[in-house]
């Protein structure tokens, strides 16, 4: 089960970068863009819980940190990621993003006591390792200026956003909520705040756009969204905070695979290097040690 969940999010969040491209190329604001994914996708999660009959009521304080986790997960981060872009490549913003699992790792120690494994300082080693040999020119051909600098630290805010928000769905889940519930109050209020944010901005909630940028748009909701999310929330949940965000290191082979095949990406030898250090990073992370094992099959006996 955890294996299918960990290549869910893998392969459907690795390919939303497409469907991001195409809302970008529409013109649309990002604000706009972000409040329209969730609202979409929470009115998914509120029919879904209410016909099969799923939907948990909650109380004051858990309705609170539904709203924290919509600031954090399903608001401010994403527009952070779509302005950011503006000022730094996809590549290097991939390398930043992947500084996820340790923020997890630092949070999860810090706000529930949770141990930090032994396996987790190799793994993370070899798999940021990965990612900057992975995408090497993008790192080294950005330039140290102020819009450099405004690019990176969004990244950072972006990324550190996302965490918290991992942080908000173990709590959800030591105190027994469901996670459809959860994520749908969640992803209303965070397209609630989006919806403010660019009722001040004056923004349009309905530009034109193609239909490519609709079908995008309705993509990042479905798949990307409630059943992107759901995954992985469910995957912290079975294997920890740490582990579920080292998923975020295989995003962008994914994401490379498909440009191969759709826009002639050129593999250069480190690539090939960045791509086999992360493999080893998850080995590292996943697979278990002989003794391990035996310890295991010992203790269900």
């Amino acid at each position: 089960m955890n294996a299918l969940l960990y290549a869910s999010v893998v392969m459907i969040w690795g390919t939303t970068w497409i469907a991001i491209s195409l809302q970008q190329q529409s013109g649309i604001a990002a604000n706009v863009a972000v409040f329209w994914r969730f609202f979409i996708s929470a009115m998914i999660l509120f029919v879904f819980v209410i016909l099969s009959r799923k939907l948990q009521k909650l109380n004051r304080t858990d309705h609170l940190f539904c709203l924290l986790q919509g600031l954090c997960v399903f608001g401010l981060n994403f527009v952070c990621f779509y302005y950011a872009v503006q000022y730094i490549s996809s590549g290097l913003e991939a390398v930043i993003f992947s500084m996820a699992m340790i923020f997890n790792v630092i949070n999860a120690k810090l706000f529930f006591a949770q141990q930090v494994s032994a396996r987790f300082y190799p793994a993370a080693l070899l798999g940021l390792l990965g990612i900057i040999a992975l995408f090497w020119h993008d790192v080294i051909g950005a330039d140290l200026n102020h819009n450099t600098l405004m690019g990176i630290g969004l990244c950072v805010l972006g990324t550190y956003g996302f965490s918290l928000g991992n942080m908000i769905s173990t709590r959800h889940q030591k105190q027994g909520l469901d996670i459809f519930t959860t994520n749908a109050y969640g992803m209303l209020y965070g397209a609630i705040l989006m919806a403010v944010i660019s009722g001040f901005k004056q923004d349009s909630f309905f530009p034109s756009m193609q239909l490519s940028a609709i079908t995008a748009l309705l993509y990042l909701a479905v798949f990307g969204s409630v059943i992107g999310f759901t995954a992985y929330f469910y995957l912290i949940g079975r294997i920890g905070a740490g582990k579920a965000a080292y998923s975020t290191l295989l995003f962008p082979l994914v994401a490379l695979v498909i440009s191969t095949i759709w826009e002639g990406y050129q593999w250069h030898i480190n690539a090939m290097i960045g791509v086999i250090l992360i493999l080893c990073g998850n080995a590292i992370f996943f697979i278990k040690s002989p003794q391990a094992s035996v310890l295991t099959r010992s203790k269900q006996a």
